[in-house]
């Protein structure tokens, strides 16, 4: 298994894998993923080698694509970077009222996934898949029974819950829905113990303020990489 060095947040993806997350790992070598009806998320070892890019190889399979977050990793030649998003990872510091749910909040579960999916789609928060809500709580907020903001947890290394999948309508927006949002993921956090964090690509600086309003500060830049596996090579 790999070893975890540093921060547990500095591969947030590893340590999701080798803690809170483990029942999700699927494993070749030191290279951990999710099921892809789960996430796309992959987790290299901290400083990764030729042979643990092999194993990421045959754990995605050829031609398909691997989700590298917060990961300075180089892949090797041959593989296709298909995008590389720069941001900031940010963690919240405790105050009170950050953590505050509101009354128009709901839980989310189960029979609500088609209509998150739904509304993921018309949003694009980032990858939300089938199953992605098996990662942690997700909250709601309805209007005319339509389901028109939401956020929940993602990546989860030990003490620590990801806020992820923060998204309104456009029709919704500017009626502070995030933050109520955000608001009710940290309480459920906090409620077992956990600190929030959560990645913000850095060119959406309207959401970096919000999150900073509600107490969250920048510790790092980071990246999310996706990169696809190299196809094998045809024999003459």
């Amino acid at each position: 298994m790999p070893q975890v060095t540093g921060h547990w947040l500095d591969n947030p993806a590893l340590t999701s894998l080798t803690g809170p997350h483990a029942r999700f790992a699927e494993r070749r070598g030191r290279v951990l993923r999710y099921p892809r009806e789960v996430s796309g998320f992959v987790a290299l070892p901290d400083a990764p080698v030729a042979a643990d890019w092999e194993d990421l190889a045959a754990l995605a399979g050829p031609g398909n694509r691997a989700l590298l977050p917060a990961s300075a990793a180089v892949p090797p030649a041959g593989w296709d970077v298909e995008w590389r998003l720069e941001g900031f990872q940010m963690v919240l510091d405790g105050r009170d009222d950050a953590c505050v749910p509101h009354q128009e909040v709901l839980r989310l579960g189960p029979a609500d996934v088609p209509e998150m999916l739904a509304l993921a789609e018309r949003t694009r928060p980032g990858p939300f898949h089938a199953r992605t809500i098996e990662l942690g709580a997700y909250y709601g907020i309805r209007r005319g029974g339509e389901l028109v903001a939401m956020a929940g947890e993602r990546l989860r290394p030990p003490g620590w819950a990801e806020t992820s999948a923060v998204c309104t309508a456009v029709a919704h927006r500017g009626q502070g829905l995030a933050a109520r949002l955000v608001r009710a993921v940290a309480a459920g956090a906090r409620s077992r113990g956990d600190r929030s964090f959560l990645h913000v690509t850095a060119d959406n600086t309207r959401a970096v303020r919000l999150y900073e309003s509600l107490g969250f500060r920048v510790r790092c830049r980071t990246a999310f990489t996706m990169v696809r596996v190299p196809a094998p090579a045809r024999r003459a």
